[in-house]
């Protein structure tokens, strides 16, 4: 997934655009949300392609550090990363525009199991810190979720699930931590879900994360604890929403900015 260019040019080619997120890997939205009050998750960043198509979501970790999902990557060429962003087809003069420096995918990220999707960018300069634009913390390399816990999930996203235009505005919605043992029961996920992963959202379906927020931020306990990655199509019954688990890429995360 600025200038007044890019808006015109973004409403005139809003069919190519969302076709072009639809066929990227595992990539989510936001329904059943709602729109976030303005900056109120300052740490939300959005990924976009040159020119201004948002197709990513991620979350500002350090000054000069973004935390994503690795199977947002796209060449470095290809990409610029916006934070205090709130709205995206207006200009609001909270945008700060950078280019990436370094795009460090983690090692063992595996395409087929979506194991490891779990990405640091180095921004080309720091971010500068002020009432739009913040930080998140991270979870302790330790941290565990107890099932039932709130969470909130974030992002610009496409709100239905058959398509449509991305929304205006920042969207969210809260979703509670599921049993990993469920989602991997045979009428879930069967298994898929490996030990480095989170299950959230309703057993009954109807609010997830899915296509256009993938990368994104969920919030629980006010700390960073989960990337969006994958799921079952959208919002399905019997199907949550699965994120990379922060806490335990935790060592690397602190490992790969010490050496950077």
């Amino acid at each position: 997934m600025r200038f007044t260019f890019r808006f015109n040019f973004l409403r005139e080619n809003c069919l190519a655009v969302i076709s072009w997120v639809q066929g990227m890997v595992s990539q989510a939205r936001i329904i059943g949300g709602y729109s976030v009050s303005h900056h109120s998750v300052k740490y939300q960043v959005s990924l976009q392609r040159r020119g201004g198509f948002h197709y990513c979501g991620g979350s500002l970790i350090r000054r000069r550090w973004v935390l994503t999902a690795a199977h947002c990557r796209i060449r470095a060429a290809h990409m610029q990363i916006v934070v205090g962003e709130h709205s995206l087809f207006r200009r609001e003069g909270t945008e700060q525009v950078f280019y990436p420096l370094k795009l460090i995918s983690h090692p063992q990220y595996n395409l087929t199991t979506k194991n490891g999707d779990i990405m640091l960018i180095k921004l080309s300069r720091m971010a500068y810190l002020n009432y739009f634009v913040g930080i998140v913390a991270l979870p302790r390399r330790a941290a565990f979720l107890t099932p039932g816990t709130s969470c909130r999930v974030s992002g610009w996203g496409l709100t239905n699930s058959k398509g449509g235009r991305l929304p205006a505005q920042l969207r969210a919605v809260r979703v509670p931590i599921v049993d990993t043992s469920w989602c991997n029961g045979s009428q879930s996920y069967s298994g898929k879900l490996t030990r480095n992963m989170i299950c959230a959202g309703f057993w009954s379906g109807g609010k997830d994360a899915c296509r256009g927020d993938s990368g994104g931020p969920l919030i629980c306990q006010g700390r960073l604890y989960g990337v969006v990655s994958w799921g079952n199509n959208c919002a399905e019954i019997h199907y949550p929403g699965v994120y990379t688990a922060v806490a335990k890429f935790r060592k690397w995360i602190d490992w790969t900015i010490f050496q950077s």
